[in-house]
């Protein structure tokens, strides 16, 4: 006879051995203190392959990490196999503090933001002076998006010798942002890519661009030993490019310290996920005057205190105009 209330006992209890759920529930996760430091160069359909000492080894992410996801550039905690051999694999179990963030949507409203690259210092935004023409627009997106992820922007303009670049000096000149022009032929003969390689040196640079502005190549004449299938042409009708460049991928830049990380051809870069309030910390001389603006003011608006702290001659007027241009990128597309 069974008995239940007060008078149960453990042997009325039923269990089933081997149950999921018997065995008591812990939060405590292991430390893996003696796990090994890695750099991730690539990400390939679940599979990174990371930089550990100077061997390759090919991990995956841990279950303990849940839907946290590991980038290229990310510094990354790793055990298991590291011996790098073939058919060995290593467990991702802790993704290290980011100090940057190159983040992007598909489109402006896509509310799920894709961190393509992490703990860069700069970003490279290559830009064709034609062939395909200039997209202000996608390098206005780009500006934006690495003054609120925290990387210092370089423009290089390619292709010199089919358009001169004073049109697009003149629209960033007020940035301050350092700038380099590059021809097909110092492309092709390795004084394009020497020049470059100054500005990278001991730094961490992601490449972003439009497919067909020259960007792989570039890359390709930076890191020779690396080289990365090129877009074959630009479509005349279009002023497209053919993406071949699929996936982000990290290099130890050749004859200097640093890497460079060549990213795919972007035709799209939605800003649904900045923060317009953010941008403004690229601007040292506009901020100071934001103080009397109104709560949650958009900086062009009747109410806005930077202008009287422009025609007070705090700052350049040309400063401010680009400023809202950058911030208007996020209700513009990229054609406009």
């Amino acid at each position: 006879m069974r008995r239940y209330g007060k008078h149960t006992d453990e042997d009325d209890i039923r269990s089933r051995p081997g149950r999921r759920g018997t065995r008591p529930r812990t939060n405590i996760r292991p430390k893996h203190e003696d796990a090994a430091e890695g750099l991730v160069l690539t990400v390939d359909r679940g599979r990174l392959t990371c930089l550990v000492d100077d061997r390759t080894v090919l991990a995956m992410k841990a279950r303990e990490l849940g839907r946290k996801a590991a980038v290229v550039g990310d510094r990354v905690a790793l055990v298991g196999d590291l011996t790098g051999k073939k058919d060995t694999l290593a467990r991702i179990v802790r993704i290290e503090e980011r100090t940057s963030v190159l983040r992007r949507t598909a489109d402006d409203d896509d509310p799920y933001e894709r961190v393509v690259v992490a703990n860069a210092d700069q970003l490279a935004i290559v830009t064709a002076l034609a062939d395909p023409e200039p997209r202000p627009r996608l390098i206005d997106r780009c500006l934006v998006a690495a003054f609120d992820g925290g990387l210092e922007p370089l423009l290089v303009m390619t292709k010199s010798d089919l358009a001169p670049p004073d049109k697009l000096l003149e629209l960033y000149g007020a940035l301050d942002i350092p700038y380099l022009v590059t021809s097909r032929e110092e492309l092709e003969n390795g004084d394009a890519a020497d020049r470059v390689r100054e500005y990278l040196d001991g730094r961490v640079t992601a490449f972003v661009g439009h497919s067909g502005v020259g960007k792989t190549t570039l890359v390709n004449a930076l890191v020779p030993e690396k080289r990365r299938r090129v877009t074959g042409r630009v479509n005349a009708v279009t002023g497209r490019g053919r993406h071949t460049t699929t996936s982000a991928l990290a290099l130890p830049l050749s004859d200097a310290e640093g890497w460079v990380i060549d990213t795919p051809g972007v035709r799209s870069f939605g800003l649904a996920h900045i923060d317009p309030s953010r941008v403004i910390h690229a601007f040292p001389d506009l901020e100071p005057g934001t103080e009397g603006c109104p709560r949650a003011c958009s900086h062009d608006e009747p109410d806005c205190a930077l202008d009287a702290w422009v025609a007070d001659g705090h700052a350049d007027p040309a400063r401010l105009y680009s400023l809202r241009r950058l911030l208007a990128t996020r209700e513009r597309t990229e054609g406009d």
